[in-house]
C-alpha cells in the first residue's frame, strides 16, 4: 500500500484560486487559507530560478527571506511585513505580490480530519482537480515532485543545470 499525500497541480492552481480556495478555511481561524502557504512553498521549490545572486533576499529590509542549503527560498512569516520589496526585486517574476500577504497563512494538511477518516478541507471543496488526496508518487518524467513527505506537486518547472548537477552528487 502506498503513502497517501496531498496532490497540488500548480498548472491548475490559478483556476482553483478563483473557484475553490476561499472555501478552504480553518474553522477556528476563518480567513486562513492554508493552501496558499503550500502554493508558496511549491513555487519556491520548483519554479524559482535559484539565482546565483538572490536580489529578493538582499532586497528584504527585514531579512525575512533566506536561501537554504538546498538553494530553496524560505520566508520567515514573523519577520515579513508584506512590504513586497522582494517581489519587485525578483527579476524572473517568481515572487508574486500575492505570495507576500500581511497575514500569514499556514496549512496543517488537515491531519486531524485525516485521523477521523475525512479528506482535507481543500480537497473536499476543490471542483477543478487542482488539489487531490491519494497515493501519489514522485515521478520526474510526469513532472510530479515530492515537497516534503506529505505533498506531491505537479509542475513543469525550470531548473538551473548547475543546481541539477549539484543535487545529483
Amino acid at each position: 500500500m502506498g503513502l497517501n499525500r496531498l496532490f497540488i497541480d500548480l498548472d491548475k492552481f490559478e483556476e482553483h484560486d478563483k473557484k475553490c480556495a476561499r472555501e478552504c478555511s480553518y474553522y477556528y481561524h476563518p480567513g486562513n487559507y492554508g493552501i496558499l502557504s503550500l502554493q508558496e512553498m511549491a513555487t519556491y521549490a520548483l519554479i524559482c530560478r535559484k539565482c546565483e545572486r538572490e536580489n529578493c533576499v538582499s532586497a528584504c529590509p527585514f531579512e525575512a527571506l533566506e536561501k537554504g542549503p538546498d538553494k530553496i527560498l524560505r520566508r520567515h512569516n514573523m519577520r515579513c511585513t508584506s512590504c513586497k520589496t522582494c517581489s519587485h526585486a525578483c527579476h524572473s517574476g517568481v515572487i508574486l505580490p500575492d505570495f507576500i500577504p500581511y497575514m500569514s497563512y499556514n496549512c496543517d494538511l488537515c491531519l486531524e480530519r485525516l485521523e477521523e477518516g475525512e479528506l482535507p478541507e481543500c480537497v473536499e471543496v476543490c471542483k477543478c482537480g487542482a488539489i487531490q488526496y491519494g497515493d501519489f508518487k514522485e515521478d520526474e518524467e510526469k513532472n510530479l515532485y515530492a515537497i516534503g513527505k506529505n505533498v506531491v506537486v505537479h509542475s513543469v518547472h525550470w531548473e538551473r543545470d548547475e543546481v541539477k548537477k549539484a543535487a545529483k552528487k
